[in-house]
């Protein structure tokens, strides 16, 4: 029973995987629909990694940006949660800490298409802060670049407001602005 448990995160990345590369490979719309069976399964209680994971790509698929917006700031609730007990079972994972500045590039996107700027700068402010966890890898350099380019895209959108300040070096950098979850 024990290695059946064991196996079971693996299998559901793995599926999330799938509809990334289905993404990837142009097919949104079965992305999508994959990734919102897969949610169903995985309910609003699950895993925070499966939750936080699959909210994460789940936004990517969608067309209505305060839709996306919806699925990134669940992500973030999501990633709230994680604990490193909990992420030390996934091989490859990064730290709790790490997943901040894509998390919160992302909603600061997402609030720069919504014409929120002052949300966008909260959220770039928090993952300028949040850059450190990164290492010096490809994805690294990969998120300190869209990062650097939503700040310029921030800055010719709305010059007066200049770039954001960093937020906090450690976690989230406060409330993440997204819907409350239910408790049992």
């Amino acid at each position: 029973m024990k290695r059946q448990e064991q196996a079971a995160p693996d299998a559901v990345m793995t599926r999330i995987g799938q509809g990334v590369m289905l993404h990837h490979g142009g097919d949104r719309e079965e992305a999508r629909d994959r990734f919102l069976r897969l949610w169903a399964e995985i309910g609003e209680d699950g895993d925070p990694l499966h939750r936080c994971t699959l909210a994460h790509y789940m936004a990517d698929t969608q067309d209505d940006p305060a839709d996306e917006l919806a699925w990134d700031l669940r992500a973030l609730s999501a990633a709230e949660e994680f604990t490193d007990e909990r992420l030390a079972g996934h091989d490859g994972v990064l730290a709790v800490r790490a997943f901040y500045p894509s998390l919160h590039l992302n909603l600061a996107a997402d609030y720069i298409k919504l014409g929120r700027c002052e949300a966008a700068r909260v959220h770039l402010g928090r993952a300028r802060g949040a850059v450190g966890a990164l290492d010096d890898d490809s994805y690294g350099e990969g998120v300190r670049a869209a990062l650097v380019g939503l700040e310029l895209r921030l800055a010719e959108r709305w010059p007066r407001g200049g770039t954001p300040e960093p937020g906090p070096p450690d976690g989230p950098g406060g409330d993440t602005l997204g819907p409350q979850r239910r408790r049992p």
